[in-house]
């Protein structure tokens, strides 16, 4: 039996390009191509969908909240996301919706033929691409937990350039701790510059 798909895209060329790519495969059938969410929401609710490829950026609403209209209205249908967003806060916000597949644009036709097809056995599939991009926040997460609560809140105010002294007067400790904290930092951070650390503390939602 084919997998009946629904392509939500506000890009033509791009929804064009991958229904030619699915309509090779004889176990899938693209049954549907619309440009908004609230398109999207209306076929879904006319129609028997089984899975809905979506992008991110779209008219009217972003695909997170898509998403989470269409669990609403059909929990059962497999939601494919596809997109050129790989930040790290926003893949985990659409992973935590449960969905069934996420896809970088930038990634191969091969790697999403391979989630509709792991999709299609009752897997959740994520690309190579957004596996890296997890993997290295695990990295980040484990490096930030490596760092003391005090370290943190020296770290924070580091970053925002403020003197040793004016550190140790505010949280009522001796500038040479302060020095102490520092090094600290700087060593299990693996940085070397205050840009480094700012850049650490970014990531890691420090800052």
């Amino acid at each position: 039996m084919s997998l009946k798909i629904l392509l939500v895209d506000d890009h033509e060329i791009l929804l064009d390009g991958i229904k030619s790519i699915l309509a090779k495969e004889i176990s899938l059938t693209v049954i549907g191509e619309v440009n908004t969410a609230y398109k999207a929401l209306d076929f879904i609710k006319t129609n028997p969908v089984d899975l809905m490829v979506t992008d991110f950026n779209l008219p009217e609403m972003n695909g997170l909240s898509l998403i989470r209209m269409v669990k609403k209205i059909q929990p059962d249908l497999k939601i494919l996301m596809l997109s050129m967003h790989d930040e790290i806060h926003l893949v985990r916000e659409i992973i935590k919706e449960e969905i069934n597949g996420y896809v970088l644009k930038s990634e191969s036709h091969e790697e999403l033929l391979k989630a509709i097809e792991s999709i299609n056995q009752g897997e959740t599939y994520f690309s190579s691409g957004i596996n890296a991009v997890l993997e290295s926040s695990q990295r980040l997460q484990e490096e930030t937990q490596l760092l003391s609560e005090r370290e943190k809140e020296i770290l924070k105010l580091l970053v925002q350039e403020i003197p040793n002294k004016s550190i140790g007067e505010k949280l009522y400790i001796s500038e040479r701790t302060v020095e102490t904290h520092r090094k600290n930092i700087f060593k299990k951070t693996k940085n070397n510059t205050l840009a480094g650390l700012v850049l650490f503390a970014y990531k890691n939602g420090l800052i």
